[in-house]
C-alpha cells in the first residue's frame, strides 16, 4: 500500500469515526466517543470498500496507553488493600464465568457441529489479541469463526452493558454523571510539567512491556508504571476530558474495522450464534452482579462492569463516564485478564492434546 492510499484509508476511518461520534453525542447516547467511532467505521467499512478503510495500530496503542495511564491514577496502595479482602470472590466469579464459557462452548458445538476446539477458543471471554495468536498456534482452528465470535462478543458488550447501566435497572442517571465526569476530569493548565515523567516513562515502558511480551502491555504496563510513579512521591494530574474522548476514538476505530462478516461460511447462522453466546455471557455476568453486590457492597454499576466479559481498557473507559469505582472494576478485569493470558493457554493446548491423540486412537482401530 502506497503512502497515499494508506493516508487515504486512514483519513476514510477517521471520517467514518468523527460522524459516529459526533452523531452518539448529539443523540445523548451512553459512551459517544466509543460506540459512536466503533459503529461509524464498522458501517463505513462496509459502504467504503473501494477506499479500503484501515487504522494505523499505534493510533489505537495510544489509546489504549491513555486508558491504561487513567486507570493507574486510581490505583493506590489503600484501594489495592481493599481489592485484596475480595480476592476470594474473584477466583470464584471468574472460574464460574470460565466454566460457564466453556459450557456455552460445547452446546453451541454440538448444535453446529463446529468442532469444540473453535468454539472454545472463540468463547474464552476476553483477552482478544492473545485469543488470536492462540488460535493460530493450534491445529485445526478455524481463525476466521474464532475472531467473528470474538469480536462480535465485544462489541455487543460494549455497545449493551453502558446501555444497562444507564437504565433504570441500575439506576444511573445520565445527567448527573455527565457533570460528575466534568468535575473529576483534569484541565488543560494542570497538565505541565506534573504530566511530563508519565507521557516520557509510560510509553517507554510499553514498548519495552511489549518487546518481552509482557500480555497486554500498551494496557498493563502504563497502568502499573502510574502506580509506581506515584507510589514514590509523583503526583499524576488528572486527563481532560478531551483526551480521554480522543482515547475513546482510537479505540472505537479499531474495533469497528476487526468484524469482517463477509468472510463467514453460513452467515446466518453464525451471526445468529454470536448474538446468542453474546447475550448468554451477559445475562450470566448480570446474574454474577447481584452475587458480588450482595457479597462486597459493591454498586451495580461497579459489579456489571467487574463482572462484564469485556476488554479491560473498554470497561475502564465505561467505568470512568459512570462515576463507578475504577480501581475496583479494573482488578476485576485485571484478575481475570491475566489469569486467561497465564492459566488458560497452556490447559488449552494440553487439552487439545489429549483430544487429538484420543481422535488419533480411535481413527487408527
Amino acid at each position: 500500500m502506497t503512502s497515499s492510499i494508506r493516508w487515504r484509508s486512514w483519513g476514510s476511518t477517521l471520517l467514518c469515526a468523527l460522524i459516529g461520534g459526533v452523531l452518539f453525542s448529539l443523540l445523548h447516547l451512553p459512551v459517544p466517543w466509543l460506540l459512536g467511532p466503533m459503529i461509524g467505521v464498522f458501517i463505513g467499512s462496509r459502504l467504503l470498500k473501494s477506499w479500503q478503510p484501515s487504522w494505523p495500530a499505534a493510533a489505537k496503542n495510544a489509546g489504549i496507553m491513555i486508558v491504561g495511564y487513567s486507570i493507574g491514577l486510581s490505583l493506590t496502595v489503600s484501594t489495592l488493600g481493599q481489592i485484596g479482602q475480595q480476592l476470594p470472590s474473584m477466583i470464584t466469579l471468574t472460574l464460574l464465568l470460565l466454566l460457564f464459557s466453556m459450557l456455552i462452548a460445547y452446546v453451541l458445538s454440538r448444535w453446529t457441529g463446529i468442532p469444540f476446539q473453535t468454539m472454545l477458543i472463540g468463547s474464552i471471554p476476553g483477552g482478544l489479541s492473545q485469543v488470536i495468536v492462540l488460535a493460530e498456534e493450534q491445529k485445526g482452528i478455524d481463525i476466521t469463526v474464532v475472531t467473528f465470535l470474538q469480536v462480535s462478543r465485544l462489541m455487543m458488550i460494549v455497545i449493551f452493558v453502558p446501555l444497562l447501566v444507564f437504565s433504570p435497572l441500575f439506576g444511573v442517571d445520565a445527567d448527573a454523571v455527565s457533570g460528575t465526569v466534568v468535575r473529576s476530569s483534569g484541565s488543560w493548565s494542570a497538565l505541565f510539567p506534573a504530566i511530563l515523567p508519565f507521557l516520557i516513562l509510560c510509553p517507554l515502558a510499553a514498548w519495552i512491556g511489549k518487546k518481552v511480551r509482557f500480555p497486554t502491555a500498551y494496557l498493563l504496563v502504563p497502568m502499573i508504571m502510574t502506580f509506581v510513579l506515584q507510589l514514590i512521591g509523583l503526583h499524576g494530574p488528572a486527563l481532560p476530558v478531551a483526551v480521554l474522548d480522543v482515547a475513546q476514538l482510537l479505540i472505537g476505530s479499531s474495533v469497528g474495522l476487526m468484524l469482517h462478516p463477509e468472510q463467514l461460511q453460513r452467515k446466518r447462522r453464525m451471526i445468529l450464534l454470536a448474538l446468542g453466546s453474546g447475550v448468554l455471557l451477559i445475562v450470566f455476568a448480570c446474574i454474577m452482579t447481584l452475587v458480588l453486590m450482595k457479597w462486597h457492597g459493591v454498586s451495580a454499576a461497579t459489579g456489571l462492569l467487574s463482572m462484564a466479559p469485556g476488554g479491560m481498557d473498554q470497561m475502564g473507559i465505561i467505568a470512568h463516564e459512570v462515576h463507578a469505582d475504577i480501581a475496583t472494576v479494573s482488578c476485576y478485569q485485571l484478575f481475570r485478564t491475566m489469569l486467561i493470558f497465564i492459566g488458560i493457554p497452556p490447559l488449552v493446548r494440553l487439552l487439545f492434546s489429549r483430544m487429538n491423540k484420543d481422535d488419533a486412537a480411535e481413527s487408527s482401530r
